[in-house]
């Protein structure tokens, strides 16, 4: 049976929130905490946004344009990406494919359907959308809209990256890597001076995260000012944030990526998402 992990914080329960029979308690003003997988999650206030390139920049991609304004209702968001260790537990509770590339067995982390102790705290790759989307579900959450990951990436004052506007270092993040197996990649929540200004860390290297909207490039020239879900229809999915193999160029906070949903590779994972009541009067 799965061991349920407790959140140990000095303060009251504030609110205790039922998302698909999964229990997400908000134990704080800008903390909660799934009951179904124990993984800790940041609490996103309501409230406006700038999305897409900074109207400072001049290097953004044609699909980042045009910079405008988004008005998001409060969510909760993993503090960190789903690891292998979480995702074993999603594996024995549901019977669910373990994850693996469709072609190259070289670039496996799991070896023969077993995990190795050794990547327990790394984030779980070779994962598609529908494996990313199964997982939260069985969480009692959901992924994140494209919305939803770049506010809690980059928070309100339109910066370029998650830690501000200083050019990215190893300190910040894991990038501009070669692949040499499970050394390519580190454990989930240890770049301090790369987490964004919630607390949410790893929104810059490391893996790619799915989202939950399908990608469409023109897609903020026409999408709603509040609670954007992104296309109702589509072809391939958006993943946000940069893999351990990216260059400076595209650590940007606002790099977009378009991918096959049922794409499995060794430099993409995920992290969930889930939505809060309305505060009553």
């Amino acid at each position: 049976m799965m061991m349920k992990r407790i959140l140990a914080i000095a303060t009251c329960v504030l609110t205790g929130i039922s998302v698909n029979g999964a229990a997400i308690e908000q134990v704080h003003a800008d903390v909660a905490v799934s009951s179904k997988d124990g993984a800790p999650m940041v609490v996103i206030p309501a409230g406006p946004f700038f999305m897409g390139v900074p109207k400072w920049a001049r290097d953004g991609g044609l699909d980042e344009y045009p910079n405008h304004e988004v008005e998001l209702d409060a969510f909760a968001i993993d503090t960190y990406e789903v690891t292998n260790g979480l995702y074993l537990e999603f594996i024995r509770s549901t019977g669910h494919r373990t994850p693996s590339h469709p072609t190259d067995s070289s670039k496996n982390l799991w070896q023969g359907g077993l995990m190795p102790e050794s990547i327990a705290s790394l984030p779980v790759v070779n994962v598609d959308w529908f494996d990313a989307d199964a997982y939260c579900r069985w969480a009692g959450k959901r992924l994140p809209s494209e919305a939803e990951w770049e506010k809690a990436a980059r928070g309100t004052d339109d910066r370029r990256f998650p830690w501000g506007d200083v050019e990215p270092t190893h300190k910040h993040l894991n990038f501009n890597q070669s692949w040499q197996g499970e050394k390519t990649l580190v454990p989930v929540g240890i770049y301090e001076k790369g987490k964004s200004p919630y607390g949410v860390y790893d929104m810059a290297g490391n893996v790619w995260e799915w989202v939950a909207d399908w990608y469409d490039a023109t897609y903020y020239s026409r999408s709603p000012s509040r609670n954007p879900q992104g296309p109702s229809t589509g072809t391939r999915r958006v993943i946000r944030s940069s893999g351990w193999q990216v260059e400076t160029p595209q650590v940007r906070i606002f790099t977009r990526v378009a991918s096959d949903p049922l794409d499995r590779n060794h430099s993409t994972g995920f992290r969930c998402a889930a939505t809060l009541p309305t505060p009553t009067p």
